[in-house]
């Protein structure tokens, strides 16, 4: 097990460096120049070169990338050079703001879809396994921003039950109005419910077919018995690869959802950073997106091997 944790680790490490070079090397050839949002459209080219020898924006690319990289190994995260504000000082409240809508949505969607999804397995073609079949399929093909249009609409402008807006004052918690947090959750819960909910249900369907199980339901065993000793531990595993994999969704879905709902968070601090040409914040905010994605990923595997000898061993 040590070892399948030391390898995966390795791994890990060397994707969010080659991923780190990819995110520098994107956000440095953006059209634009922070250094003109600041001073504005007015500033002579003179002024403009100026801001940007003092921002080091003239600096060779790779001087700018080993002291970008070096800092973030050291725990420095620079600065952010159009709000002239330490970037950890930024990620603070935006990034818990983030992860308390994430975490919400994340345990209203997961457990509902894996057991809707098991339900579905084993009814299959039933109506009502048709009828969720369905919506998870709607739920799938609308985008963020349709979903959430749709729940301002109902929710909020015909039946008045919720803000329209997530809004809050600064220095404040979601979790002060959790009120704020229930339609960006529905709407990141949407996605996520139905393409897990069918993926479980697709693997119970496949597991139903296997001989062991069938042998179980010959040799008289009840029904019950079969799914949650025999069905539902081998479906599962499958289903934690598509669990871990909408962690990484959750924090990159974040980014339309939060504008939908001017809710403030890393979504939000990622498209400010991307208007005004600020490329340290903007280099920061992806890579944390990225890592996100990959230690989600890390947790995954660690599970499956934990559940399942034979990944171990792969």
């Amino acid at each position: 097990m040590t070892r399948f944790f030391v390898r995966r680790l390795i791994l890990i490490v060397l994707t969010l460096f080659v991923v780190s070079i990819a995110i520098f090397a994107v956000t440095t050839v953006l059209p634009g120049d922070v250094a003109q949002v600041i001073l504005g459209k007015g500033a002579t080219p003179q002024d403009v070169e100026t801001l940007r020898n003092e921002l080091g924006l003239n600096r060779p690319a790779y001087s700018q990338y080993m002291g970008w990289i070096g800092g973030i190994v050291q725990g420095d995260l620079g600065d952010s050079l159009y709000l002239r504000r330490p970037i950890a000082e930024l990620l603070q409240s935006r990034l818990t703001n983030s992860l308390v809508l994430a975490v919400f949505a994340f345990f209203v969607a997961i457990p509902s879809a894996v057991l809707v999804g098991i339900w579905a397995g084993t009814h299959r073609d039933s109506r009502t396994d048709r009828v969720m079949s369905t919506m998870s399929m709607v739920a799938i093909s609308l985008p963020e921003f349709v979903t959430g249009m749709l729940l301002i609409v109902i929710l909020s402008s015909t039946l008045h039950l919720l803000p329209s807006s997530s809004m809050m004052l600064p220095g404040t918690s979601p979790l002060t109005r959790p009120q704020i947090l229930i339609m960006p959750a529905l709407t990141l819960t949407g996605v996520i419910f139905g393409y897990v909910m069918r993926m479980t249900r697709a693997n119970v369907i496949e597991v139903l077919q296997c001989n062991y199980v069938r042998t179980a339901i010959l040799k008289g065993l009840p029904m019950q018995r079969v799914i949650l000793h025999h069905v539902v531990p081998n479906a599962i595993l499958p289903t934690i690869t598509i669990v871990a994999a909408s962690i990484g969704w959750l924090l990159g879905g974040l980014i339309v959802v939060e504008v939908v709902f001017a809710y403030p968070g890393l979504g939000r601090l990622l498209l400010g950073a991307v208007e005004t040409r600020d490329v340290p914040l903007l280099q920061i905010t992806t890579l944390i997106i990225a890592a996100t994605f990959t230690f989600s990923n890390l947790a995954a595997d660690l599970l499956c091997a934990v559940l399942d000898r034979r990944v171990r061993l792969s």
